[in-house]
This record gives C-alpha cells, sequence and structure tokens, in this order.
C-alpha cells in the first residue's frame, strides 16, 4: 500500500489526524468530514461525504480536518461562522484563504512541531505530508483548549 503524500493520478486519499492529537484537544459533538468506515471517530457525531456535511448544520464543538485543495475555503468559512471548534489543516499561511478566514477571525492558532503522521483510511499510519501543519481555534474556549493541550509547537493568540 501506497502511504505517501505524493501526488497519484486518479486517485483519491483521505488523511486522518492521529486520534491521540484529537484527544489532547478534548471532546468534539461533530466532524463534518469523517471518512465513510473510519478506523476511528474524533467526535461523537460525525458526517462523511455521503451526507455532504458542507450542506448540514452543523452543532456544538467542532473538530475539522478538512478536504485539502479547491474548496477547503467553504469549510474553514463554515467553522468560522459557527464559531465553536477546532480545523487542523497546512500551515500554509501567505494563502488567500488564510488571510480570509484565519488570521482576522480565528482566535488563536498552534503551529505544530515537526510533521504530523497522519492516518490512512486503512488505519495505518503513514508518511509525513509534505507541508506543516496548524490548528486554528475559533472561539475562547477552543483557543483555551489549543493552548492547555500539550501539543507540541508554537501556540499564538489572535484575539
Amino acid at each position: 500500500m501506497n502511504t505517501s503524500f505524493e501526488r497519484c493520478e486518479n486517485t483519491k486519499v483521505e488523511w486522518l489526524t492521529p486520534p491521540e492529537l484529537v484527544k489532547q484537544l478534548g471532546e468534539f459533538d461533530l466532524d463534518p468530514c469523517s471518512p465513510i468506515d473510519a478506523p476511528f471517530y474524533h467526535a461523537k457525531n460525525n458526517f462523511t461525504s455521503l451526507d455532504d456535511g458542507l450542506r448540514k448544520d452543523w452543532f456544538g464543538r467542532v473538530y475539522l480536518n478538512p478536504p485539502y485543495g479547491r474548496g477547503m475555503e467553504l469549510w474553514l468559512e463554515k467553522l468560522k461562522f459557527h464559531g465553536n471548534g477546532i480545523a487542523l489543516i497546512f500551515a500554509r499561511t501567505e494563502t488567500k484563504c488564510f488571510f480570509e478566514h484565519i488570521w482576522n477571525d480565528a482566535d488563536a492558532i498552534l503551529f505544530v512541531k515537526g510533521r504530523i503522521k497522519f492516518y490512512h483510511v486503512s488505519g495505518v499510519q503513514g508518511g509525513t505530508p509534505g507541508a506543516p501543519s496548524v490548528f486554528i481555534a475559533y472561539g475562547k474556549a477552543n483557543a483555551t483548549a489549543l493552548k492547555n493541550s500539550g501539543i507540541e509547537g508554537r501556540f499564538i493568540f489572535l484575539k
């Protein structure tokens, strides 16, 4: 099985946040981007691509590891307006998405030290991605949870 992050033609690969990292952030009510037949879950309630989580109403505290690539900003915008959750994306701080949905709207960010080893939907932990990651907190309670998570990196309050 190829568990690298390199692009493969005609392949759609879902990568999952290591469960031990999400547990450090506390309990979540909803993961709107959960894979079908996930080897583990990050929230009490989960939407898959069959549910079209982007179109559903979100509730409670949300954990978001959105589909990367085109359309990712729609997921971050929805979380921003929901105002209660933590997202994990690549730390590409110069992008339009970062400027439109994070720098002026998030409560805090945590740049993760090193590279996260994500899991493949098969449950196998894969290689490291080609970019560093950042957690983004929306809501004061989530900023505090992120600060106190114990995840190694550099924490910054934005508000």
